[in-house]
């Protein structure tokens, strides 16, 4: 095993580092970190707490990861910070661990980029593959699933959920649940329709994208009530995986983000 720490951090021995690990100037690890194969710390981060970090994953200056969470219900408990392999955790960063209230865990898929001034608060989960923009900001307890992208100074709403692949444009504050392939953007935001430059790119088929929109169009179209949409579709399309992701995930929806009116 290879490991290389400047003479300037500070580690503690406690602390449990992989193969090739790499510590830079000026960080500091502390007691309860443990640090996976190929990690890097380039300089000036400070990984405390209860955290663990993936394999492969780097962490650029001046983050802040597994700090005490900013919830002044928060008493010392032995919450975690979960963080997968292979994420990219730019400049200014900062992610908390869980609380009592939230199961005590935050946890961090793989892949992930997390761009200049990304917030992750308590109890957050997150996806796999996802890419939060310059000054994105989760609050408390929000879930993101797979392939979700936050464009830079959004904000999302404490215990909001957003589905999988979904594209949230810059400068939104999201208040509500957004639909798996959703496309939202706002000062208070609106779904926009769906994301289907990003559901081209993964590799999408094209009947499966058209299904979509057709479901799309009439679950929030203007006839009948939404229940009474979304019987409709689960009775006409349901079949259709993408069509079956969305009603799955508006089934559980406590709050759903809708188009503008007009």
């Amino acid at each position: 095993m290879s490991v290389s720490i400047h003479p300037t951090a500070v580690v503690d021995p406690a602390a449990t580092l992989g193969e090739d690990v790499s510590i830079g100037p000026l960080c500091v690890v502390g007691p309860d970190v443990q640090l996976g194969d190929r990690v890097r710390l380039t300089s000036h981060v400070v990984v405390e707490g209860r955290t663990r970090i993936g394999d492969d994953s780097v962490i650029y200056p001046f983050a802040s990861i597994g700090h005490r969470p900013q919830d002044l219900k928060f008493k010392g408990e032995p919450s975690e910070l979960i963080v997968g392999r292979n994420n990219q955790i730019r400049e200014h960063v900062t992610m908390s661990p869980g609380t009592e209230g939230g199961g005590m865990v935050t946890r961090v898929g793989d892949n992930g980029l997390f761009m200049v001034g990304v917030h992750v608060a308590h109890d957050c989960v997150v996806g796999n593959n996802a890419v939060l923009a310059n000054n994105a900001t989760l609050a408390g307890h929000v879930h993101l699933g797979d392939f979700v992208t936050i464009g830079g100074l959004s904000a999302v709403r404490q215990f909001v959920r957003i589905g999988s692949h979904a594209m949230i444009g810059g400068m939104s504050g999201v208040e509500k649940d957004v639909i798996p392939y959703g496309l939202v953007m706002g000062d208070r935001a609106r779904l926009a329709g769906l994301n289907l430059v990003g559901l081209e790119r993964r590799g999408f088929q094209k009947d499966e994208i058209h299904a979509l929109r057709a479901a799309y169009r009439l679950l929030f179209g203007n006839e009948g009530t939404f229940a009474e949409r979304m019987e409709e579709v689960g009775r006409d399309m349901g079949q259709q995986t993408l069509v079956a992701d969305v009603l799955t995930f508006a089934r559980a929806s406590r709050s759903l983000c809708q188009p503008r009116e007009g």
